[in-house]
């Protein structure tokens, strides 16, 4: 309630109740047939594609059915008052939803049960009323609607029997089943049961009387309107005419004030209604048992966490009842968090096409008797939770998270559930026979539906068990065999009776809203707990609330990224999801909207939880952990309730009698009479006691919108941008309940698509921002913003969106999903297409020679059929809705999706075909922008493809790239290779003689790192200079590329006959550009290349790096190392690189030691530092020098370590030359944290001062000092080496 407006008559923000009203047929109108219902069911036929000759029959299937289960237009024959301005009466909507069927008939032969049910409508800001309906059956006096029934009944009959005559001539064997007993045929026993005839049977009609509130006090208006129906039905007249009551609740009964209770009036006793405290969980009066036991607690539980996650929610269920009360019991569960997006609990059958809707929806469908869930057409199921209420049954999205500490919590819950004596596994059966037999042993005889008397002291058993199935199946069965049961006599004195169950009403009632509340306790403790830091999180940027409101869209209000890293493991699947939904926003909007005004209800509540929660146990906010902590509170809440019950607070004027005109009203047992309008549609001038305080109220809120007129934004500007602010992401909030002219419904798809767009924009710019961040680390710019895991969230969000995007204004749906089933069509006519036209020929480079690069790899043909089989190949994927999520991520990491999806919409036939004219794919300048801003992804690096399906088999091809103005483009030996990635290695795979190029097929390698590659030096031209390898994944296209540039074979560069290459991925470019990055780089006079030379020392070509540079080299390299360790493990890249690539330890360490290492060649033969390191072996092997002082242990024992890994790398059965030992020498030495060792051993040793000059960085003390305290800095970690660096050395 927006509560603006001056308070009138009655100060109307505090009044109880808002609205009596009162819904029936229309005497003057007569019969008119819901013409709703019938375009429908016309709209429905239309959808399925159905001939115009089957449409017709199905527009008037209405009429199939016989007159009494025909829908008639029902009508809103009275309200009061006429209106009020903060609460407009909106007719349509109303009448819709106090008679979602419309109107129905009965005869005296059939059940004329009061029902009740309730209904919500929610506005456009959001705001919410209540209504509660009482639905009961009135004797029809008019003789004209009598007569009309009559006749349709006669014209339905001669058309049933036409019918039945036209199929038993087709068929001996419908005639032999038709005739029954040899005589009467079905025909005369369908008019029998099933008929009405104007001399024989009285006519009912439905009428209803509802209450519309703005809080949800459900038992209270139960109560009420029970006992308004008593009164009308009952024998003596009430007490007062009905007008002094529904006076009485209209403008004398306040709103009891927060944390109170309140007693006041019905007809014949008083009803008492309570509302929560201020730091209280608010007002919840739907009982959670019922919910529970429909359910069932493992069900509720898993539709509670779609809910939080924002999918879209289908209830279904006969009863309109059971329909609202999961959907609130549900929606209140979530405190402190409040659902954002359509909420429409009882959707009356003419809005079936919000089912459209391409957005997160909670609504709630009648079911009709026997239809089954297969006949229900929904538009989209990809991301749908389908609750059959009735049925004790759940449909799940296929992939989603589960809540935090699942079990624990459900074992919580169960505690709460048996001190109540619910069994958690629900009992649906068990509830709907006992809790319709308790309900009716105990209201009936408080409220008694047999017209307010019991017959003398005989009830009859079958009206007493109506309720339950069992028995009712029995009574049917006995019927049949012409068994009577006997009437059961009530011995006991009635009174009595009726007294003890009284109380046990109340006592049940009082039960209900202690485990309503303690239910609710467990719950919120969930969040308290998951939550209770998030305030230190919460991004405060703007100055005042207009620059806040003026920039909300650009900017982030919450750190995700670092909230995330400082939560428990197992919570991060939810969580992450969890905090992109549109509920966590608008919290967070509400926590930072708090600094400038009035703190949100919920909010404030959960924040003083909180504060509770630091007060109790005083826990540093990094030590999170997943222990799960009990609710505490469980007691205190239910007392605060049974107090509040016990000890009532206010009582409400007494119903009195009013000015009324005499004679009017008259009553007349079992008729709704007609109200006297004049003394129900004002209330009394200002005699009541709690108008002041409303005043109070509303001098606080002009203060406020005085404040905020000062802060220099007018109010309705204000208002605009506070609705754009919260409808971020979020579309239409809620459908209008009343025009259905084609053109709203127009409308209403325009905001969709609008809504659409906007959601594309957001997502696409977040997960730009976020990844261009990440990069942007990895280049040093800035720090990290996202998580693997938060990438991954984002991207199943995006796969989310196009499926709404693709199931909005389908015409016909097939599958569960609908761009799958798009791309299937597509792919069908574009194979039919192929066939026709002979196949293009497929452009292969194997042979394309380039004058100085040898080969090159063949181009990749982009297809999307191509994608598409790949896909289909998946068979580990077994679900459509799997198989189009699996494609979008493959076309993300090709950075073909927007091109693809282009591709896609391009066949425009088929779009027409398949889409409504209004949807989303349909409007071109919108679906141009969605595939622009789909296109902006391509400017970043995705693997949600290979990261994800991590065992499936994938085609590789590999090309090794020779040096060949100096070498054999061929050699004679027989060369290897072995691939190594991530996620696991090829083992050595020989090369076919005379190729080059190959190509194999493995499980998913992940990322790949190193590539071995040698050959076993036979035949004459053994030698062999290779410049780099290229290996690409078949699938993505990412293709990596392995420098070498070094010689294999014996005799030449460093005697190696197999080397590692360390991969770097290259961008996706053309083969010329392939060409030009593959070109040899020049020779170095020192035997590493030029991969070797740190970046910082590339100051010329040929110019060695300084001693500065070099140790700024190493600096790089390990502190490289450190920030890698400090990223959460899922976000490390590649350690390999960090050591051994081009800036590595390895290559920095190289610098060291070949600074002022004297001239390489001695006597025409190279030297390497290995040589040096062999010197250094020699020596200390023979050395007795040291002696065995402490001091020296240490040493010892570091020389013994030094010599026993060097010789374990000289004697590993491999063919690596002496650059290549040294770096598993350095690997190794960083693994078991021995380096800080060495390298004082290796500066002192004598052969330094023969191999190096004077000036060389290892014969300078402090140099070599400060390398040792560096290198220092990694002893924390603990590294693991891939494989393929350290293969056969055995240490």
């Amino acid at each position: 309630m927006s509560g603006s407006g001056a308070p009138g008559p009655g100060a109307a923000p505090c009044r109880f109740a808002h609205y009596f009203v009162l819904c029936g047929i229309d005497a003057e109108s007569g019969l008119e047939p819901d013409e709703l219902a019938v375009l429908y069911k016309w709209l429905e036929a239309d959808l399925h594609g159905k001939s115009s000759d089957a449409t017709n029959k199905a527009a008037g299937e209405n009429f199939d059915q016989s007159p009494l289960r025909r829908t008639f237009k029902s009508k809103v024959l009275a309200h009061y008052p006429q209106n009020i301005e903060w609460n407009p009466f909106d007719q349509d909507a109303v009448n819709m939803l106090c008679m979602p069927k419309g109107l129905s008939f009965r005869t005296q032969a059939d059940n004329r049960d009061p029902q009740l049910h309730s209904f919500i409508i929610t506005r456009e800001d959001g705001s919410r009323t209540y209504g509660f309906v009482l639905t009961f059956y009135e004797e029809v006096t008019s003789k004209q609607i009598c007569t009309a029934m009559q006749t349709l009944y006669q014209m339905h009959n001669a058309e049933q029997y036409s019918s039945v005559c036209a199929s038993s001539s087709c068929s001996m064997d419908s005639l032999a089943s038709s005739i029954d007993e040899g005589d009467a045929t079905s025909l005369a026993k369908l008019q029998r049961y099933n008929s009405y005839d104007i001399s024989r049977d009285t006519l009912y009609v439905s009428k209803c009387i509802c209450l519309i509130t703005p809080l949800p006090f459900m038992q209270a208006c139960k109560k009420f309107l029970i006992q308004l129906y008593k009164a009308v039905t009952s024998q003596q007249p009430p007490p007062l005419p009905l007008e002094s009551y529904i006076h009485n609740i209209l403008y004398e009964v306040p709103l009891p004030p927060p944390g109170r209770s309140l007693k006041f009036y019905g007809v014949y006793e008083p009803i008492i209604c309570q509302r929560p405290g201020p730091n209280e969980l608010p007002l919840s009066d739907y009982p959670l048992r019922e919910v529970f036991e429909l359910l069932g607690l493992e069900n509720l539980v898993q539709v509670f966490t779609c809910i939080l996650l924002e999918m879209q929610i289908l209830l279904y269920s006969q009863d309109y009842q059971r329909l609202m009360t999961v959907a609130e019991g549900i929606t209140t569960l979530l405190f402190p968090f409040q659902w954002q997006h359509v909420y429409v609990p009882i959707l009356p059958a003419s809005l079936l096409h919000f089912l459209d809707a391409p957005v997160p929806y909670l609504m709630g469908l009648q079911s009709k008797e026997g239809t089954d869930r297969s006949k229900l057409e929904l538009p989209q199921e990809a991301n749908l939770c389908f609750v059959d209420i009735d049925n004790h049954f759940i449909e799940l999205p296929e992939e989603f998270p589960q809540f935090p500490n699942k079990l624990e919590f459900i074992q919580e819950i169960s505690e709460v559930l048996l001190q109540f004596g619910i069994p958690p596994e629900g009992n649906l059966h068990c509830s709907e026979s006992a809790t319709k037999l308790k309900n009716l042993v105990l209201n009936d005889l408080v409220n008694d539906k047999k017209n307010g008397n019991i017959p003398s002291n005989a009830i009859n058993m079958y009206e007493l068990l109506k309720g339950n199935e069992t028995i009712a199946r029995l009574q049917a069965l006995a019927k049949r065999t012409g068994v009577t049961v006997e009437k059961m006599t009530i011995t006991a004195p009635l009174a009595e009776k009726e007294r003890d169950v009284k109380l046990q009403c109340e006592e049940v009632e009082l039960q209900d809203y202690k485990l309503n509340v303690q239910l609710r306790e467990v719950f919120a403790n969930r969040f308290t707990q998951m939550f209770a830091d998030y305030e230190a999180f919460v991004i405060q940027a703007a100055p005042d609330m207009e620059s806040w409101l003026t920039n909300r869209e650009q900017m982030q209000n919450f750190d995700k990224a670092s909230f995330l890293s400082d939560q428990p493991e197992p919570y991060l699947p939810f969580l992450s999801h969890f905090i992109e939904t549109q509920m966590f926003a608008t919290f967070i909007d509400n926590k930072i909207i708090s600094q400038w005004e009035e703190k949100d209800p919920f909010l404030r509540v959960f924040d003083s939880r909180i504060e509770k929660i630091r007060l109790y146990n005083v826990r540093a906010p990094a030590l999170r952990t997943s222990n799960y902590q009990k609710c505490s509170t469980l007691k205190e809440a239910a007392q605060s309730i049974e107090q509040r019950l016990m000890k009532i607070d206010h009582t409400a004027i007494h119903p009195h009698l009013l000015d009324m005109k005499i004679g009017q009203g008259k009553y007349e047992q079992g008729f709704f009479p007609k109200l006297q309008s004049d003394v129900l549609a004002t209330g009394p001038t200002n005699n009541n006691r709690w108008a002041s305080r409303s005043t109070t109220a509303q001098r606080r809120k002009d203060r406020l919108r005085q404040h905020s007129e000062h802060i220099g934004l007018d109010n309705d500007l204000r208002e605009k941008y506070m609705q754009e602010a919260r409808s971020l992401g979020k579309n239409l909030r809620q459908p209008k309940l009343s025009d259905l002219s084609p053109a709203v419904i127009a409308q209403t798809n325009c905001k969709f698509v609008e809504g659409l767009l906007k959601e594309c924009r957001m997502k696409t710019k977040r997960m730009l921002v976020e990844k261009m961040g990440h990069e942007a680390v990895e280049l040093g710019h800035g720090e990290a913003n996202i998580t693997g895991l938060e990438e991954n969230t984002l991207i199943a969000s995006l796969c989310d969106l196009l499926e709404r995007i693709w199931s909005h204004g389908l015409q016909v749906k097939q599958g569960k999903s609908a761009l799958w089933s798009h791309l299937l069509q597509y792919q069908e006519r574009e194979e039919k297409q192929e066939k026709h036209s002979a196949e293009s020929p497929v452009a292969v480079g194997t042979e394309r020679r380039k004058s100085d690069t040898g080969i090159t790899l063949p181009t990749l043909r982009v297809s999307l059929i191509q994608d598409m089989r790949h896909v289909q190949n998946m068979s580990e994927i077994k679900t459509d809705v799997g198989r189009a999520r699996a494609w979008i991520r493959l076309s993300l990491e090709k950075k073909l999706l927007s091109q693809h999806l282009k591709q896609l919409l391009s066949n425009q036939a088929l779009a027409k075909k398949l889409y409504k004219r209004y949807a989303f794919l349909r409007c071109e300048e919108e679906r141009e922008q969605f595939l622009y801003h789909l296109l902006s992804l391509n400017a970043v690096d995705y693997f949600c493809f290979t990261s994800v399906f991590t065992t499936i088999m994938i085609p590789y091809r590999s090309v090794i790239i020779p040096i060949k103005k100096l070498s054999n483009a061929i050699t004679t030996s027989n060369p290897w290779i072995c691939v190594s990635g991530e996620l696991g290695d090829t083992g050595i795979m020989q090369i076919p003689k005379n190729h080059l190029e190959m190509t194999f097929e493995c499980q998913n390698l992940g990322k790949m790192t190193t590539v071995q590659i040698g050959h076993d030096n036979s035949g004459l031209l053994a030698k062999w200079l290779v410049d780099c390898v290229m290996v690409r994944n078949e699938i993505t296209g990412h293709t990596y590329k392995f420098p070498c540039g070094r010689w294999l074979g014996k005799g030449v560069d460093d005697g190696s006959l197999e080397r590692i290459l360390i991969g770097e991925l290259v961008s996706s470019t053309s083969d010329e550009e392939l060409g030009k990055q593959c070109r040899t780089p020049p020779q170095q006079k020192s035997p590493t290349t030029a991969r070797r030379l740190s970046i910082t020392s590339l100051t010329g070509k040929n110019t060695k790096p300084n001693a500065g540079q070099i140790q700024e080299g190493i600096g790089e390299a390990v502190n490289n190392i450190v920030k890698h360790f400090h990223k959460p493990e899922k976000e490390r890249g590649s350690l390999t690189i960090l050591l051994c690539g081009e800036n590595g330890l390895v290559a920095a360490l190289e610098q060291v030691f070949h600074h002022g290492f004297k001239s390489s060649r001695i006597f025409h033969k190279n030297v390497f530092i290995w040589d040096f390191i062999e010197k250094a072996v020699a020596y200390f092997e023979t050395s007795d020098q040291i002696g065995d002082e402490e001091g020296l242990l240490l040493q010892r024992s570091s020389c013994k370590s030094f010599c026993h890994y060097v010789a374990a790398i000289n004697t590993a059965p491999r063919n690596i030359g002496k650059d290549g030992k040294f770096q598993i020498l350095v690997c190794l030495g960083t693994r078991d944290h021995l380096l800080p060792q060495w390298i004082p051993l290796l500066a002192e040793c004598p052969p330094i001062t023969r191999m190096y000059e004077e000036n060389a960085l290892l014969r300078d003390r402090m140099t070599v000092n400060s390398l040792i305290r560096v290198l220092q800095t990694l002893q924390d970690f603990n590294i693991v080496l891939e494989g393929s660096l350290i293969k056969g050395v055995d240490v």
